[in-house]
C-alpha cells in the first residue's frame, strides 16, 4: 500500500512510519518546508493548503499532526494553537483527499478521549455523547472536520487515543524520568483512572483501523482495563524499583500546570468496545506489560 501520513515526525507518526516501512508500505509524508525527496508532500494546516496532487495514488491517508495539549501552560493563545492545529489541519486534510479523481480507500484522523470529558468511575465506549469542557469541544469539532472525506464517500475513521505509554514523548515520557531519579508518586488523591495504551499497541491499533473495512467513525484506542493514577505509580516504582514517596497534592498541580491540572486530576474510564469487537489483539493489555515495553 501506498500511505500518506501527516505528523510524521513526532511521537506517534516515527514509529508508525519505521511499522509500515518494514513491512514494505510506501509512505508519504506531509512536510511543512520544501519538499526534499519524492515521498514528501508539502502542506500549511494553518493555511489550510495541502498539495493534493501529491496525495494521488495513496491508498490510505493517516492524519495525526496537531499541537500538543500539554507541552505549555494553557493561555488563550496556546488554547487556540490547540483547537487550530487540529480543527483547520484536519479539513484542509479532508477537502484535500476529497478532491482527487481517486480518493483513498480510508482517512485515519486522530483525536482522542477527551471527547469524553470526565467520567469519573463510570465505564465508557464509543456510544458516549461528549463531555463538557475545552478538551471535548475541541475533540467534537476536530472530527466535524473531517466532513469533507466522509460526504465523498471516503470511509473515515476517528482514532480516539488514550495515554500513549511511551519511553519518551507524552505523558510518559516526562513521567520515567522522574520516577527513576526517584521522585516519582501519584498525582492529587490517585483515585482518577487512566486510559493507556502501549506504544506498539498503538501502532498496530493504527494499521488495524487502515486494514478493517467494517470500521468507521470512533474508535477507542486505549487498553481493554483502565487503572488508577494510584495503581500506575506502584507499577513505575515496581518495574523502575524505585520508591514512590512524593505525591503532588492537587492544589500544587493547579498553580504549576493552571487550567490543564483540571484535567491531569480528572478521571477517563475508557473502553475501547469497537476495536475489540473487530478482532484486535493486545500484546500489552495490562499497565506493567505496557510500562515493561516502554
Amino acid at each position: 500500500m501506498r500511505i500518506a501520513i501527516t505528523g510524521s515526525t513526532g511521537l506517534i507518526g516515527t514509529a508508525l512510519v519505521r511499522s509500515l516501512r518494514a513491512d514494505g508500505h510506501g509512505v508519504v509524508r506531509l512536510v511543512r518546508r520544501p519538499p526534499a525527496a519524492d515521498n514528501e508532500v508539502r502542506w500549511n494546516p494553518l493555511r489550510q493548503e495541502v498539495d493534493a496532487a501529491g496525495l494521488a495514488g495513496c491508498d490510505a491517508v493517516v492524519h495525526l499532526a496537531g499541537a500538543g495539549v500539554g507541552d505549555h501552560r494553557w493561555t488563550a493563545a496556546y488554547k487556540r494553537e490547540i483547537r487550530d492545529s487540529r480543527v483547520l489541519g484536519t479539513a484542509a486534510v479532508a477537502e484535500a483527499v476529497a478532491s482527487l479523481d481517486v480518493p483513498p480507500r480510508v482517512f485515519v484522523s486522530g483525536s482522542a478521549i477527551g471527547y469524553y470529558g470526565d467520567t469519573g468511575d463510570r465505564r465508557t465506549d464509543e456510544s458516549a455523547p461528549p463531555g463538557e469542557g475545552f478538551l471535548p469541544s475541541v475533540c467534537v469539532d476536530w472530527e466535524d472536520a473531517a466532513t469533507a472525506a466522509r460526504d465523498a464517500g471516503i470511509r473515515t475513521v476517528f482514532a480516539r487515543t488514550g495515554l500513549v505509554v511511551a519511553r519518551s514523548g507524552g505523558a510518559w515520557g516526562r513521567l520515567f524520568p522522574l520516577f527513576r531519579l526517584g521522585l516519582g508518586g501519584r498525582l492529587g488523591d490517585g483515585s482518577q483512572y487512566w486510559s493507556f495504551i502501549s506504544l506498539r499497541d498503538h501502532i498496530a491499533a493504527l494499521r488495524h483501523l487502515i486494514d478493517t473495512e467494517a470500521l468507521t467513525g470512533p474508535v477507542n484506542l486505549t487498553a481493554p482495563e483502565p487503572v488508577t493514577n494510584r495503581e500506575v505509580t506502584a507499577v513505575m516504582g515496581r518495574v523502575l524499583h524505585r520508591p514512590t514517596p512524593f505525591p503532588v497534592p492537587a492544589p500544587a498541580l493547579r498553580l504549576a500546570l493552571g487550567e490543564f491540572a483540571g484535567d491531569v486530576l480528572g478521571s477517563q474510564r475508557v473502553i475501547p468496545r469497537r476495536l475489540l469487537e473487530s478482532g484486535f489483539r493486545f500484546t500489552d493489555p495490562g499497565i506493567e506489560a505496557a510500562v515493561r515495553a516502554a
